[in-house]
């Protein structure tokens, strides 16, 4: 039997990371938008204002939440960011229908 402060300490269920949170949103954002705008011969103009609004998004996030960061959490997003640039070149090389 699980004790009684199992569930009242996830109430709401909302008690993932704001940190965990920014990196799935990073890595959503940036799939659909490489699928829709970026896999033809030129990438579409939407696409760089997807990045753009998405690094805002970033920046703010961050800032509101900078005392949630700490050097594994920053390891951590470091490691996304440079996978999301990875996958973006891998999804750029590969051959594709247009």
């Amino acid at each position: 039997m699980l004790p009684k402060e199992v569930f009242n300490r996830r109430r709401t269920h909302n008690n993932t990371p704001e940190s965990v949170m920014l990196i799935f949103v990073n890595f959503i954002v940036m799939a659909v938008a490489v699928q829709v705008f970026a896999l033809c011969d030129k990438i579409g103009w939407f696409f760089w204002a997807i990045v753009a609004g998405l690094a805002l998004y970033n920046f703010f996030t961050i800032r509101r939440n900078y005392e949630q960061y700490n050097k594994a959490t920053i390891i951590a997003y470091a490691i996304s960011i440079a996978s999301i640039i990875g996958l973006f070149l891998f999804f750029r090389l590969r051959p594709h229908n247009c």
